[in-house]
């Protein structure tokens, strides 16, 4: 049985709250939502599909605490996807197939989405150049931290401190700390 929105949003809160059941049982959930999502937009892939799901998986874990729980649950994991699935074409530098590109990109929510990358891009813009740049190479564009080092001329060493330190700094911001 599929679960509903509904039932994915109650079990996003309830892990939100600190049940770790309920934030297990909605990973669980999301699974075969997430592979029919990608396996419709990247036929003849089954491996990228399934990445992409980890990916997304891992997506939802890590920002979770950016949900807004007074808002559809759907609309913001297919946001991570939908922005996701734009990574991989581009990472394999892949044009999306134009008949997909409308429902990749307009779906309900879909301006919430964009409100949370210009609020990304607002928060990225109060840190020191560095910092935002190797998170949005790392974090946002996917890439690995041996080529935003080559890409910035920087060490490993200090693209994982200035992303773990800009990280640090945004989480800080975000919690009202700074």
């Amino acid at each position: 049985m599929r679960n509903g929105e509904e039932q994915l949003r109650a079990m996003m809160i309830a892990g939100l709250g600190g049940d770790p059941q309920a934030h297990e049982s909605l990973l669980t959930a999301l699974v075969p939502l997430l592979r029919s999502f990608f396996r419709r937009r990247i036929r003849d892939a089954e491996d990228d599909a399934e990445d992409l799901v980890q990916e997304t998986l891992i997506a939802v874990h890590n920002r979770r605490a950016s949900y807004d729980r007074n808002r559809a649950f759907t609309a913001w994991l297919y946001a991570i996807a939908r922005y996701k699935l734009v990574d991989h074409f581009r990472r394999r530098r892949r044009l999306c197939p134009i008949e997909e590109l409308g429902d990749i990109l307009v779906t309900e929510g879909f301006e919430d989405a964009i409100a949370a990358v210009l609020d990304l891009q607002r928060l990225l813009e109060g840190l020191p150049a560095k910092q935002a740049r190797l998170i949005r190479d790392t974090k946002l564009d996917g890439l690995s931290v041996t080529e935003a080092a080559e890409s910035a001329r920087v060490g490993r060493s200090d693209v994982k401190v200035s992303v773990h330190r800009g990280l640090k700094a945004l989480a800080a911001r975000i919690r009202g700390g700074a």
